[in-house]
């Protein structure tokens, strides 16, 4: 293996966290602001770019610290060492609610696509980049646009996502349609699409958005019950003036005025 190997256990159910145990000398990578806790021989050190083992000095660290930019991403990365003797613990924790998703690089042909936002934290070693969606339509209205982060080696990385998590394996030429934003991510032999939803009453009045992504096998997918999007956009739709006395209330604005407002 290129990557450090590390053991790690997941604690929680809605709002997780992620611990990982680490061996003397062995790096785990994070996304800054997912730092938790850890003990005391843990060395915590900023790094530009991915920390990935690079051989293009100086220009491979610009160049990843680059495609982390294009994706919306902090230049700088977290590296935690564990400089002492034993074991050792660093905790990541999750950003909302959802579930850390362990993925095991190895068994994943070395390479997974996921949502931008979606990566917590990895192995020292693992590339951290970008994916290019080379469809124009898949770019326009896949509801990732058309770059979304890549991880590439063979060691452990974990990534978040909102609400349950369903994983799907894919046979070949299969496919399943899912809302555009309920897509975590997949592994790199999948075909990602888009389909047009169709019908001018789906269209105007299904509620459901004008395009379906399709993800067609072979390959493994993991799908969100609750994208982040979503989650926002209800609680702003709550708390805009009189959503929340006004749900479910027969009066509605009427009972505002009896109680002062």
């Amino acid at each position: 293996m290129k990557n450090h190997e590390i053991d790690y256990k997941i604690h929680g159910n809605d709002l997780q966290c992620v611990e990982i145990e680490l061996d003397p000398q062995e790096t785990v990578i994070g996304e800054p602001g997912s730092f938790m806790m850890m003990d005391e021989a843990i060395q915590m050190q900023t790094l530009f770019g991915d920390g990935s083992q690079q051989t293009g000095g100086l220009f491979g660290k610009l160049m990843s610290a680059g495609k982390r930019l294009l994706t919306g991403e902090n230049l700088f990365m977290t590296a935690f060492t564990h400089t002492g003797t034993g074991k050792k613990h660093v905790t990541f924790a999750a950003p909302y609610p959802g579930k850390i998703i362990p993925m095991d690089l190895r068994l994943l042909n070395n390479k997974i696509i996921c949502q931008k936002d979606a990566f917590l934290c990895a192995a020292k070693g693992v590339s951290i980049g970008i994916e290019f969606q080379k469809k124009l339509g898949t770019g326009l209205f896949g509801g990732e646009g058309f770059i979304m982060t890549k991880l590439e080696g063979d060691g452990m990385a974990f990534i978040h996502a909102g609400g349950c998590i369903i994983e799907k394996t894919l046979s070949s030429n299969e496919m399943v349609k899912i809302d555009t934003g309920c897509l975590v991510a997949m592994t790199s032999d999948v075909n990602y699409d888009i389909q047009f939803v169709g019908g001018i009453k789906n269209t105007l009045f299904g509620g459901e958005g004008v395009f379906f992504a399709t993800l067609r096998g072979p390959g493994k997918v993991w799908i969100q019950s609750l994208p982040i999007s979503r989650l926002a956009s209800r609680i702003a739709a709550y708390g805009s003036v009189g959503g929340a006395r006004e749900e479910g209330s027969v009066l509605g604005g009427l009972g505002r005025m009896f109680d002062g407002d």
